[in-house]
């Protein structure tokens, strides 16, 4: 597989995705947000981070970098999208996902980890879990997942809520920590399963996220 991480200015987890990715013997390319061809690429990677200091809301001048227009082709040609804490919120502001992701419900910055359920084990991006119950980081300060209810309703008929909270640290709406889009090609989540796939730092259960994507 060949994946593509985009760096914005102010991402600074595309680092560790690249060491992710290359754990699982991905060949992984750092690509600039001012590019505008992803076609060589079999998966795309948002990382986290601050895209452009998170002026006026997170992602929300991410999304008019010219490298956006390649990922929604990308998008369209079926290819696995993941967008992980600010590639979440990206995503949300190009329309490659439902919904926004706000400020958390107590402002203020979060950094810890947080139990949740595997609610769809049926996705490209969830499908070697084997419990329905995993431990993640998180690091955020607008992580809150808001969607009117008629959105909220869509999520759960087409099953695609991915990811939910056991504790609901930010407020989120039904407690949601990650979703797809209805094809299932996309995946966007707070939390940071790159910062869990190493024995050596406590905690590998990002790892089964990965496998499932590289799982053909």
């Amino acid at each position: 597989m060949k994946a593509a991480v985009i760096q914005f200015p102010g991402s600074n987890c595309d680092m560790d995705m690249m060491h992710a990715l290359k754990d699982f013997k991905v060949d992984a390319t750092l690509v600039s947000h001012n590019e505008t061809d992803l076609s060589d690429y079999d998966a795309i990677f948002l990382p986290g981070g601050f895209s452009f200091g998170d002026y006026l809301r997170s992602g929300a001048i991410a999304r008019f970098s010219p490298i956006m227009e390649a990922v929604k082709q990308a998008d369209e040609a079926g290819k696995r999208i993941v967008g992980i804490c600010n590639g979440f919120q990206i995503l949300t502001e190009a329309g490659l996902l439902p919904g926004q992701l706000m400020q958390n419900e107590h402002p203020g910055f979060i950094c810890d980890e947080v139990k949740m359920e595997v609610t769809n084990p049926d996705t490209k991006f969830s499908r070697d879990y084997q419990t329905s119950e995993i431990t993640l980081p998180v690091a955020h300060g607008e992580g809150r997942y808001y969607a009117d209810q008629a959105t909220i309703d869509s999520l759960e008929k087409n099953h695609q809520i991915v990811f939910k909270y056991q504790t609901n640290v930010n407020g989120s709406t039904d407690d949601i920590a990650g979703i797809t889009n209805q094809k299932g090609n996309v995946l966007g989540m707070m939390p940071h399963p790159e910062r869990a796939i190493e024995a050596i730092l406590g905690n590998t259960d990002g790892r089964k996220l990965f496998e499932s994507i590289l799982d053909n």
